[in-house]
């Protein structure tokens, strides 16, 4: 048996992460729009009236924008913390009542045959979390919109099979930028989005814990690139002589792309 593991859209303008055990169908935010959402699923071989849950980190535009449609249209259930529900219910329209699952940051709720533990994460959002879901011995640990890291994310990914990590702007690239100089403050503070240097600096702790597989996501359009945070986070780890390959396997999820893309980001991790 396996999970599989597909990243449909990662980055600033929307993020979408698809996990089935062949019997249940997640997704992992919804910040694409339902027509979107629905393609990307079709092209990997899901129906959209297969899924079974939609688990929503934070309320910020780029993680719910379809989330409230695919919601109505499929009568699937939305699941949420409560300070993210006390802010995305006035965005996402009108969701029926059975379909509003709220779930407690720090406290593991089932999800079918899933268990999902909703750890606290630092962004400047309501409620934020990531998510560590487990499935008969696979583990995957989804971590985006980070302002940094800490012990408690550390933690969370320690012996997972695999981590969605922020690898968000190269800091140069920001600072030399077009976003005005409060945008930048907020993406360089302690609420805002992880560098690709820093990304790189929590994998060195992950891999200590046991990580091989690391996927780099959410990269800003304006201020990152696929191969610069590929790259710096491989600098990164061979100062402290960690090989890509050969210790780690390392992978960036595009920003937005095409459909023999998706199948290079859909992983199928096994378990006995």
């Amino acid at each position: 048996m396996s999970v599989k593991f597909c990243t449909l859209a990662s980055g600033s303008k929307g993020n979408c992460h698809f996990i089935s055990d062949g019997d249940n169908y997640l997704l992992f935010d919804a910040g694409l729009s339902g027509v979107k959402i629905q393609k990307r699923l079709i092209e990997i071989g899901i129906k959209p009236e297969q899924l079974t849950g939609i688990v929503i980190s934070h309320e910020h535009n780029d993680h719910i924008q379809g989330a409230g449609i695919l919601s109505r249209r499929f009568d699937i259930p939305l699941y949420a913390n409560e300070g993210t529900w006390d802010v995305m219910k006035n965005k996402i329209g009108e969701i029926k009542l059975r379909n509003m699952k709220v779930f407690s940051t720090g406290k593991l709720f089932e999800l079918n045959s899933f268990i999902v533990n909703p750890f606290k994460i630092s962004h400047d959002a309501r409620e934020p979390v990531g998510f560590s879901i487990e499935n008969n011995g696979v583990n995957i640990c989804i971590a985006t919109d980070l302002g940094y890291v800490d012990e408690t994310l550390i933690k969370h990914t320690a012996g997972a099979d695999l981590v969605v990590l922020e690898s968000n702007h190269d800091e140069e690239m920001l600072k030399a930028g077009r976003y005005p100089y409060s945008l930048k403050r907020r993406i360089l503070s302690e609420v805002g989005h992880l560098s690709n240097e820093n990304a790189g600096l929590a994998i060195l702790k992950m891999i200590d814990k046991n990580v091989k597989k690391i996927i780099l996501a959410h990269l800003s359009e304006e201020n990152n690139f696929p191969e610069l945070a590929y790259e710096t986070v491989k600098n990164v780890l061979e100062r402290n002589n960690v090989s890509v390959e050969k210790d780690i396997n390392l992978y960036v999820a595009h920003r937005d792309s095409k459909v023999h893309e998706f199948k290079q980001k859909c992983l199928k991790l096994a378990f006995a």
